[in-house]
């Protein structure tokens, strides 16, 4: 039973008050079939929407059942109407992207978290419609979209139900059809409550309420109520809800339901992952060169060792200006240096270089390098023992002998794929006889650590460059400990070796720690890899600015939808779901393109400059996570506000 006392609803329209319903007091009986006419303005449609409890009165009671709902929240009233009430609409207001199936399902997604189809398929034969389950709305007459509306109300086995207009869009022949439905609707034992404005409808009712400038003038009972179901159609506010689904398969229906919203709009879909798809692969891409330049750099100077020292000249002071000598015996190194420093205590080994730039001849075809004058202890203190042929002997350094092992850039270049070893090539123009292939290092950043050739030392001094001074010295501690111990000998025996003048003491010589090298290279690359990523991160937070306008405008588009919703049941927390796993769809789906275009990316980057480049999953998942919290934080204000409109505003809106 549904009883109003003095109900009073009133709208603000600019400066105008309108006043909707004015002390409408009025009962409607379990099993009754209503129909509430007047002109247009006349307050019938306000009267049903504060009955169906899409709307609330300003003032005046309304229970139902005993139960007083005019205070209710709108989570209340949304339970209470999805168990006790069903509506049919003048629009009709099916969702287009799902099927007639689908769509009288619906209000089972917020009655028992699923929709099963199995009852909808029946309700739409009992309706005549059981070869159209598979059809969507724009397959469909107006009456056939009316019947699948009458299904909709029927699936929760409503008490009563509430049809605005059901007639009003639909010809003569389908209007018969639909009264006649309801009418045995009524005949079962459901109350029915019809507003209208034609008079033939009226009449095919058992009572008609008049309703004038909000007030109700007149109140006809044209037949009996039908006693023989009465008891079926007792009303009742505390029957025990349904059989609801685990959250988690919640939020999968939801989920899937999303990605079908959000496949109907294919390109302004994909224009909203856009943004998250370039920032997520642009933070993964920036972050695997960053890594792998980083991993370079490490394994370059690893193969070194920590406790490696390396010796160069340094600078002494003439004229005020600080110079490197290019004459003279105070800062230039000599291969004698090296035998010297090979004694000094904590000293494991010592290895001269002198190092240059050449010009490769092999038959027609030439190749720029570097070259690198060494002596038998390279090898093994750079890990570079060759994978093919072997590396020159002490004898063939005293010698000066014409030997070289090539690097794998100068074997592709000159060679293609040619057998290199026991060929002769030319080092600006003298010949040299190829016996050894140094191993793969790769590129440290854009140096190509392949593209090198290396002779015995005296070899390269005297034949080559014509140089009596070596380059560098290298000195290999005998443990990273004793680091430390070895710098101050060293440089003390240089200095005493060379006769520096005591102004000149901190500046003869430069001595580098390995070790510190590697810890301040490795921070540089690490710092340059997150700088790269915070860059690109900004594209992330740009496309999720994208995401939050697209989902804005979807929600101005979905308003009536957003009505249906909570008409047939959905609460505040269902509708902001609905909209935040779409948003979240968005930014998962662009993240996981976003991470197979970094990869792609990273592989070109990689072909074309054979820069390293290092993709681990930490940054994978960094960046799939982020955009994902991208499209939660960017949806929640557009499903917040989706979530908010009330359903008779949303309902009416446009």
């Amino acid at each position: 039973m549904l009883i109003l006392s003095h109900v009073h609803k009133a709208y603000q329209m600019g400066d105008n008050v309108i006043h909707a319903l004015q002390d409408v007091n009025l009962t409607i009986e379990s099993g009754d079939f209503v129909s509430i006419m007047g002109p247009s303005g006349s307050g019938k449609s306000t009267l049903m929407h504060v009955l169906g409890l899409l709307d609330v009165p300003d003032s005046g009671t309304y229970t139902i059942a005993g139960l007083e709902v005019s205070q209710q929240s709108e989570d209340e009233l949304a339970v209470l109407r999805r168990g006790v009430i069903g509506f049919i609409f003048q629009q009709f207001n099916l969702l287009p992207r799902i099927s007639a199936a689908e769509n009288v399902a619906i209000p089972l997604l917020y009655s028992q978290g699923s929709m099963p189809l199995e009852r909808a398929r029946v309700l739409l034969q009992q309706v005549g419609l059981g070869n159209r389950l598979e059809h969507h709305s724009n397959e469909m007459s107006g009456g056939q979209q009316q019947r699948v509306a009458i299904a909709r109300a029927l699936i929760n086995q409503p008490k009563i139900i509430f049809a605005d207009e059901p007639t009003g869009n639909l010809d003569s022949s389908s209007e018969k059809e639909i009264m006649q439905v309801l009418s045995d609707l009524n005949k079962q034992g459901i109350t029915i409550v019809i507003v209208t404005h034609e008079e033939s409808i009226g009449q095919q009712t058992k009572r008609i309420i008049r309703m004038l400038d909000g007030a109700i003038v007149s109140d006809e009972r044209l037949a009996p109520i039908d006693n023989t179901h009465l008891k079926m159609a007792e009303l009742s506010t505390t029957a025990e809800p349904a059989q609801v689904q685990s959250k988690f398969k919640q939020l999968l229906l939801h989920f899937n339901l999303g990605l079908r919203n959000l496949l109907i709009n294919k390109v302004r879909t994909a224009l909203s992952m856009l943004g998250i798809l370039i920032g997520v692969g642009a933070v993964v891409a920036m972050l695997a060169l960053g890594r792998g330049a980083q991993n370079a750099i490490e394994d370059q100077l690893a193969s070194l060792g920590s406790n490696l020292l390396v010796l160069r000249p340094g600078a002494v002071r003439i004229g005020g200006a600080a110079v490197q000598e290019e004459v003279g015996k105070v800062t230039r190194l000599t291969f004698e240096d090296s035998l010297a420093l090979r004694e000094v205590p904590l000293v494991r080994e010592t290895a001269a270089i002198v190092d240059g730039h050449v010009q490769v001849v092999y038959l027609n075809r030439n190749w720029h390098t570097s070259i690198l004058g060494v002596t038998t202890a390279y090898p093994r203190m750079h890990n570079a023992n060759p994978v093919a042929g072997r590396f020159f002997t002490d004898e063939e350094n005293l010698t000066r002998s014409r030997v070289a092992i090539l690097g794998a850039t100068v074997i592709r270049e000159i060679f293609g794929d040619r057998n290199p070893l026991g060929e002769f090539i030319k080092i600006n123009r003298v010949s040299f006889q190829v016996i050894g292939v140094l191993p793969t290092k790769g590129h440290a950043g854009p140096q190509d650590q392949d593209n090198r050739v290396i002779v015995p030392l005296n070899t390269a001094m005297r034949r080559l460059l014509g140089k009596n001074y070596v380059d560098i010295i290298e000195i290999e501690a005998v443990s990273p400990e004793a680091v430390a111990k070895v710098e101050d000998v060293v440089i003390q025996v240089m200095n005493a070796r060379h006769h520096v003048r005591e102004n000149d003491l901190d500046s003869s010589f430069q001595l580098r720690n390995m070790a510190e090298v590697q810890a301040a290279m490795a921070s540089s690359a690490t710092t340059m890899a997150v700088l790269l990523a915070f860059i690109a991160a900004i594209s992330l937070l740009v496309g999720g600015i994208g995401i939050m306008n697209i989902m804005l405008v979807s929600v101005t588009e979905r308003t009536r939808e957003i009505g249906l919703r909570k008409a047939v049941g959905a609460k505040r927390s269902d509708i902001l779901t609905q909209f935040l796993v779409e948003a979240i769809v968005i930014s998962v789906m662009g993240g996981v393109l976003g991470i197979v275009l970094a990869w792609v990316s990273t592989v070109v980057l990689t072909t074309i400059t054979g820069w390293p480049t290092a993709i681990s999953f930490l940054s994978v998942a960094l960046a799939f996570l982020f955009s994902t919290a991208v499209g939660l934080v960017f949806g929640i204000y557009p499903a917040r506000k989706a979530s908010k409109l009330p359903p008779i505003e949303a309902l009416r809106y446009e």
